[in-house]
């Protein structure tokens, strides 16, 4: 059986990724699982993951909260916050397709906002909610 969390994690790496207006936002195709060394800002990538059993009585299911961040090089929190919007516009109550596991509900929770680097790149933590059944 596949883990819920690496097909979820592909699925919102796939709805983020094919995005037309998240991309020019960006300015480029940068979303990561983890991104690189001198990735360019803005970016997206996945920061922390909790998945616990969700299981009934005849389905085996898993509930995840996850957090995507956006880094942004930009003065002020705008940039990271326009990115961040698109973000939760695009995943809060989509019907994504995962490989292995049928998604029952994602929702947006919260966003947190913070300086880092001594201020020199503002970063948006996004957090969803996610309730999957393995097929």
């Amino acid at each position: 059986m596949s883990s819920p969390v690496l097909a979820l994690r592909r699925a919102v790496l796939a709805a983020l990724s094919s995005d037309g207006a998240l991309t020019a936002l960006l300015g480029g195709a940068h979303v990561y699982d983890e991104a690189p060394p001198g990735a360019p800002a803005p970016r997206i990538a996945f920061s922390d993951a909790q998945a616990r059993d969700w299981s009934a009585q005849d389905s085996r299911g898993a509930e995840q909260v996850f957090v995507v961040t956006v880094w942004s090089d930009a003065r002020g929190m705008r940039e990271a916050l326009d990115v961040a919007d698109r973000v939760i516009a695009l995943l809060d109550e989509a019907a994504l397709t995962l490989a292995g596991h049928k998604l029952i509900d994602l929702r947006f929770l919260a966003l947190a906002t913070r300086r880092e680097q001594n201020g020199r790149y503002a970063r948006a933590d996004i957090r969803f909610r996610a309730t999957t059944e393995a097929i």
